[in-house]
């Protein structure tokens, strides 16, 4: 075989592959489509609730087609009472943004330090709670896989959602450059993470260079993949947890593949996990509501049907029930397996959601 055919039969190879992953996107979408939705909403449960409204709340939720939530903290009371309206109470864990006085105080050599050289753990980027830990830490790592078993070993949760599983944005979401007087049309160096010596040393040993020597950090491929791994590795240590108790594992990601890996060095569709919910806040990236199912899209071809998509939905950013109802609807017809909400869920939400509630 000469050259020029062993192109042409590498490039239809090549095309082949595509395609089939192609194809098994659609029909995953089309799986999706046909199977009943799955409804999730994160919330922060309010202790001050008596047990007749907490009753009353989640009996509605599971009316109008919610199947789970995602506590943000633990209340046994709010779980068990989630549990007899028939839905599953997960609870919703901060995994890499950790700033407990007792880790600061005792653990500030675990935290993150960015490219100008700066430690989490004593100027944090952006906002006093952004509080990053190192993923390339073996302590870090166990630490978290304990945190993961505290949670776990309690009879009343039904499994775990990771929350703020990256690294610190070294982008963020344009809407929110405003905010900060900020315009991060490239990557700053007080936001690019993680530079500690772990990091460095790790990633030298590998491509014998040192991270702070590399022109141009920010086009670094290697460098990329290091950190994706990072965090791949920290979230496949914790799903091993979750199934030595045959308990499910999720997590809120960024809103799609390319954005997460960009931004926050997150590259979600090579986890181990057993479903995803995007935080596809449209708002955020000063996209229209169509963005929802643009979004929805994306993650389902990368996945190819590993595990389910939910997609994310920041209930402030909707003008309108209405475009409520088309965001909903248009992340069903792209393929996502259900809907997550953050926001506060009153009855016009729960009205909507009782469209397109399991059958």
């Amino acid at each position: 075989m000469n050259k020029r055919d062993f192109l042409k039969s590498s490039i239809l190879a090549g095309t082949g592959l595509l395609a089939s992953k192609t194809l098994l996107a659609d029909s995953e979408k089309e799986s999706n489509k046909q199977s009943s939705p799955k409804h999730w909403v994160w919330e922060n449960p309010n202790k001050d609730e008596d047990d007749e409204t907490l009753k009353k709340k989640y009996s509605s939720f599971y009316e109008s087609g919610i199947r789970g939530m995602f506590f943000e903290s633990d209340s046994e009371r709010h779980f068990r009472a989630a549990k007899n309206a028939g839905l599953e109470a997960h609870r919703w864990m901060w995994t890499m943004n950790r700033g407990e006085r007792e880790l600061l105080e005792n653990h500030p050599e675990w935290y993150a330090v960015s490219r100008k050289g700066d430690s989490c753990a004593t100027k944090p980027p952006y906002v006093n709670y952004y509080r990053w830990l190192c993923p390339s830490k073996p302590e870090v790592q166990e630490y978290l896989k304990k945190q993961v078993t505290a949670i776990l070993e309690k009879d009343y949760i039904d499994g775990i959602h990771l929350d703020y599983i990256r690294y610190c944005d070294v982008i963020l979401p344009v809407n929110l450059w405003g905010n900060y007087k900020i315009e991060q049309t490239r990557e700053l160096p007080e936001y690019d993470f993680c530079y500690c010596e772990t990091c460095r040393g790790k990633y030298k040993e590998k491509q014998q260079i040192d991270p702070l020597e590399i022109e141009f950090p920010d086009q670094s491929l290697s460098w990329r993949k290091y950190r994706y791994d990072r965090i791949t590795n920290v979230v496949n240590q914790l799903a091993e947890v979750a199934k030595q108790f045959k308990k499910p594992i999720t997590a809120a990601v960024f809103p799609t593949p390319e954005v997460a890996r960009r931004i926050v060095r997150q590259d979600w569709t090579n986890w181990n996990l057993d479903g995803v919910c995007p935080m596809i806040y449209h708002g955020f990236y000063k996209e229209q509501v169509s963005w929802i199912g643009d979004a929805v899209d994306e993650g389902i071809r990368f996945l190819c049907g590993k595990f389910p998509l939910y997609a994310g939905l920041f209930i402030p950013d909707f003008k309108s029930v209405e475009e409520i109802d088309a965001g909903i609807k248009t992340a069903l017809e792209n393929g996502a397996s259900g809907v997550s909400l953050f926001g506060k869920v009153d009855e016009k939400i729960l009205a909507v959601l009782k469209k397109y509630k399991p059958a």
